[in-house]
């Protein structure tokens, strides 16, 4: 109840405002366009946000920067305004941070969320241009390019990635998967064109065209919950697809030296159509027809273990049991229901009974990532992987973990060194849920834990242990984000009471790692 109350006072909000812009619009000493920025600091900002955040201190906020943002308009310009302006910053900065934070509390997982996240931080970016004109910044601009980049962010930077979003909660097709991102790539290529090259700048517009007749083409093709919903998602991308036609000419002009469209034309057309029809109809959107998210916090037993500024031998010398002494990762590889060759099950039950030796493989574009990666690892004693290729024996143990300290079941901590330098300290556990059986492998971090949930299955005599269907997590706080990374081990017996392994890592899809094992019985 008091959740809904904190969006209702922000959406009254924005309806107040529609009565306080009329009164601007008679009362400003400033230049009618300014209206367009009054439109959407006042309007379509609060109404918007009323659909997403129910942070209460953003929501009183909202007053005094709303107050500050009306008396700037009916007033000339004056010193003070610069502190009203900053005012509004700190407004913009407490809304993206609230994105941030949203971000975190879901990770790299729903690009339909993901956009939303980023219009509300890009609108700080309009704080930020706002600021700079309010204050008289020098930006190296003219003061009516500083005005209307503050614009561009609270519309193409706020509005049109947000409304994206709620467009990819109705259904993702393939062709909003290619078309979706380019409305995050668009407003920042514009900002680093208008800052460095005309040429840019032109192929900033062309990849909204992409972004923009693209979305059009999937509003035809989604299955819309209403009919006002319908037709005001398309009038979106429909005013949008006009008025981008006319950046194109402005752009091209200024690419060129050909100047067909003026900037008077442009804020004339392009920013009155963008306020009134493409902002009209996505305030009408996010007042009555918003789609819910198809986002699911994820549930899965996570463990409350975090490792210190060095994680090591140590993390384990006051956590493990009085009879700590285990000889597998699994005690029954059984509830898995799987078919396996008698070694693989004998491995993980037994593992301690076994001898272990890896090649480590960097992928040749990740090397140098790898390489800083290791000054790192190599003081924080936790996945601390050799550069080199070369074949080296992992030894360790395995112990169990104290019954109180992990709310999982059965943790057990498998420490694993490479001449004598610790590696790794996975601490094991399983998880059952509707869906099946789940290996729970939580890897203490600084300040945190990185959970790995991996899905087991049997194909062809060999074992695999994948995170595609569940992922891997960063847990600290609060926040459970879920990580661009997925692994695959595959396992298989070669002789009896003999392995190979193979355990293969990805990053935003792109393979970056793959270790080769071999493993055999003592």
């Amino acid at each position: 109840m008091k959740g809904n109350l904190r969006v209702r006072i922000l959406h009254n909000i924005g309806l107040i405002n529609v009565v306080v812009l009329a009164i601007i619009a008679v009362l400003t000493p400033h230049p009618w366009y300014f209206l367009i920025l009054a439109a959407a600091q006042l309007i379509f900002v609060p109404i918007v946000l009323s659909s997403i955040i129910q942070t209460k201190r953003i929501i009183w906020f909202a007053f005094t920067a709303y107050l500050a943002v009306v008396f700037i308009h009916l007033t000339p310009d004056m010193m003070w305004h610069g502190i009203l302006a900053a005012i509004y910053l700190l407004y913009t900065l407490a809304i993206a941070l609230a994105g941030f934070k949203r971000f975190l509390n879901r990770g790299f997982t729903h690009l339909e969320e993901f956009l939303i996240d980023l219009g509300m931080i890009f609108l700080s970016v309009g704080g930020v241009w706002f600021f700079a004109y309010e204050a008289g910044i020098q930006t190296g601009f003219s003061p009516i390019i500083t005005f209307l980049t503050a614009v561009h962010f609270h519309y193409a930077g706020f509005l049109l990635p947000i409304l994206t979003g709620f467009l990819g909660r109705l259904g993702k097709s393939s062709l909003y998967m290619w078309t979706a991102p380019a409305v995050i790539v668009a407003p920042v290529l514009v900002a680093l064109g208008i800052t460095f090259s005309t040429t840019l700048e032109f192929v900033s517009v062309l990849v909204y065209i992409f972004a923009i007749y693209g979305l059009l083409l999937v509003s035809f093709k989604t299955n819309f919950q209403s009919s006002v919903q319908k037709w005001m998602f398309r009038m979106v991308y429909l005013s949008l697809g006009v008025s981008i036609l006319f950046s194109l000419l402005y752009a091209y002009g200024n690419w060129s030296g050909n100047y067909t469209i003026t900037i008077d034309f442009m804020i004339k057309f392009h920013g009155v159509t963008n306020a009134v029809l493409f902002a009209g109809a996505g305030t009408v959107l996010a007042s009555m027809f918003i789609p819910d998210t198809q986002y699911r916090k994820p549930k899965f037993p996570i463990s409350e273990l975090r490792g210190g500024l060095r994680v090591g031998e140590n993390f384990l010398s006051d956590k493990t049991a009085v009879d700590s002494r285990v000889n597998g990762l699994v005690d029954d590889m059984s509830i898995y229901h799987l078919n396996l060759a008698p070694t693989i099950r004998d491995f993980y039950e037994n593992t301690s009974h076994y001898r272990l030796w890896a090649n480590v493989h960097w992928s040749a574009w990740f090397k140098p990532l790898a390489a800083l990666y290791k000054l790192m690892s190599r003081q924080i004693q936790q996945i601390n992987l050799p550069l080199s290729s070369q074949k080296v024996e992992m030894t360790g143990e395995i112990v169990e973990l104290k019954p109180n300290l992990d709310s999982r079941e059965r943790v057990r901590a498998w420490f694993r060194k490479i001449k004598q330098e610790p590696t790794f300290i996975a601490l094991y556990s399983e998880h059952e849920t509707e869906e099946g059986a789940f290996m729970n492998i939580a890897l203490p971090l600084p300040g945190s834990t990185m959970t790995g949930i991996l899905n087991l299955k049997e194909d062809q005599g060999h074992l695999i242990l994948s995170s595609e269907q569940v992922g891997i997590y960063l847990v600290f706080r609060d926040y459970v984000m879920k990580l661009p990374l997925d692994e695959r081990f595959t396992v298989w017996e070669t002789t009896p009471g003999e392995l190979q392994a193979e355990h293969r890592m990805w990053i935003l899809g792109m393979p970056f790692l793959q270790i080769r094992y071999e493993i055999k019985k003592k």
